[in-house]
């Protein structure tokens, strides 16, 4: 749908209009002029207070994974009530989507092997840092990956269905959905790339069994095949640039066709908006509907909580004139108490990730999983064939102790390696020289000596040939 629906706290909502499972989306433009977007929520979703408490929660988590250096979520600018109705107000445009680019456009080429496997990477590495600051998405599908002007891949909606349903964080579900982006983008922009539609399909097993830190490096260890512009994201990019152009063009001509539109509402008037992320000003409390709690058992609350009650309970509260006065607070005061807010929030970040690392680094060093990958390519005169082992750990910091067989040699190669702690994930790589004429095929085997798994044997083995 298209519309001009005018202003809402300094952001102009524009032509573009699309729904999901929690409201409806419009393309916007920022008070500085830059593409923004915004999020009008099914007032159904929140209509309890409980929910908007949880919904505001959410919204500062996400500034503090901002404010701590996470890059691959879409910036959230605010989070506002207006005329009834409540508004999630995005710093970044929010399309196109993946789901936006697995449509068929015609005269808009699908992007290939590479831009899927840059796209799965980046989204990999976001997640990772949600997980470790004791968070997770909880909707990852296609509609949430937006992808930027510059081709990297950016969230949108982390933690909105989980604070709006009340469910807890699980990072398994988002590792789950992880995989079937993947498969999907296997069966879809990998089609045409056997090898690379396997490379996903391994990915995905690989983070079904053992987490998305191997399963990203499944993905970076097996760049040979994907098609050249992995890097540069040069044919995801021309997407983009064909796509915008057929979406401008598509609804220019959509306005041509259509009636006149009907006279736009007027904007809210800023003594009706209210920021649902400001901190409480000194000496404003609840003055009614007191329960105080003391002693063991009372539940601590999360600063973000906290944070939130005190300015539901403030607005509650306060007489008639004095909420108007607040409601129409200048918009410099509500943003700084935002920018408070998020920096309590920042270092409530920052504390749980230096806790996950002490208490990885004071668990034993353990080996998970063993992986063996040789190049798919037949290998030519005077080769060296790079061997690559990946061992997935649990995180913690010790000495790898491990063994190569070559199939040509009845010696071994023992090395030891040292993992540092917070790494999930070890590479360790075997060169294998090659002379002479004629035809040979490789087999190399990587065994693990120690630490090993208390009654189990880890080793895997790969194959090359060469020909010259």
């Amino acid at each position: 749908m298209n519309t001009d629906r005018g202003g809402l706290a300094g952001f102009r909502l524009t032509h573009r209009t699309w729904t999901d499972e929690l409201g409806t989306w419009s393309s916007a433009v920022a008070a500085d002029g830059r593409p923004a977007g915004a999020l009008s929520f099914d007032p159904r979703l929140i209509a309890d207070p409980a929910t908007r408490e949880r919904l505001a929660g959410a919204v500062i988590a996400d500034r503090g994974l901002a404010q701590a250096g996470v890059t691959g979520l879409v910036p959230i600018a605010d989070l506002i009530a207006a005329q009834g109705e409540v508004w999630l107000l995005t710093a970044e445009p929010v399309n196109p989507t993946v789901a936006d680019l697995l449509s068929e456009t015609p005269g808009v080429p699908r992007p290939d092997a590479g831009s899927a496997a840059g796209v799965l990477v980046e989204i990999a590495q976001t997640l990772l840092a949600v997980h470790a600051a004791g968070l997770a998405h909880g909707a990852l599908h296609p509609g949430t990956v937006v992808i930027a002007a510059d081709g990297s891949a950016r969230l949108v909606e982390r933690g909105l269905a989980d604070a709006i349903h009340g469910r807890p964080p699980a990072p398994e579900r988002d590792v789950a959905a992880w995989s079937s982006l993947s498969r999907g983008l296997a069966a879809s922009w990998a089609a045409s790339s056997p090898g690379a539609a396997g490379l996903f399909e391994r990915a995905a097993a690989t983070a079904s069994t053992h987490g998305l830190a191997p399963a990203r490096d499944v993905l970076i260890t097996g760049r040979d095949l994907l098609p050249p512009g992995f890097d540069t994201r040069d044919r995801l990019l021309e997407t983009l640039h064909l796509w915008a152009a057929h979406d401008v063009r598509a609804r220019d001509g959509r306005q041509a066709s259509a009636p006149p539109p009907a006279p736009a509402l007027p904007a809210p008037d800023e003594g009706d908006i209210v920021t649902l992320l400001h901190v409480p000003r000194s000496g404003e409390s609840r003055t009614e509907d007191v329960v105080m709690r003391f002693g063991p058992g009372v539940p601590v609350e999360t600063t973000a909580a906290q944070l939130w009650r005190a300015g539901r309970d403030q607005q509650q509260t306060e007489p008639p004139s004095d909420r108007l006065r607040v409601l129409g607070a200048p918009a410099r005061r509500r943003r700084r108490r935002a920018a408070v807010s998020s920096a309590i929030l920042a270092l409530m970040v920052v504390a749980a990730l230096v806790a996950w690392l002490l208490r990885s680094s004071a668990v034993p060093l353990a080996v998970t999983g063993l992986d063996v990958v040789a190049p798919k390519k037949t290998q030519g005169c005077g080769a060296t064939v790079k061997i690559k082992g990946l061992l997935t750990t649990n995180g913690s910091a010790g000495e790898i102790r491990y063994q190569w067989k070559r199939s040509d040699r009845k010696d071994t190669i023992e090395q030891t390696d040292t993992v540092a702690s917070g790494k999930t994930s070890h590479e360790v790589i075997l060169q294998w020289s090659v002379k002479g004429e004629g035809s040979f095929k490789g087999t190399a085997t990587l065994r693990l000596l120690s630490p090993l798994p208390e009654g189990k044997k880890l080793q895997d083995k790969a194959t090359f040939n060469f020909k010259c």
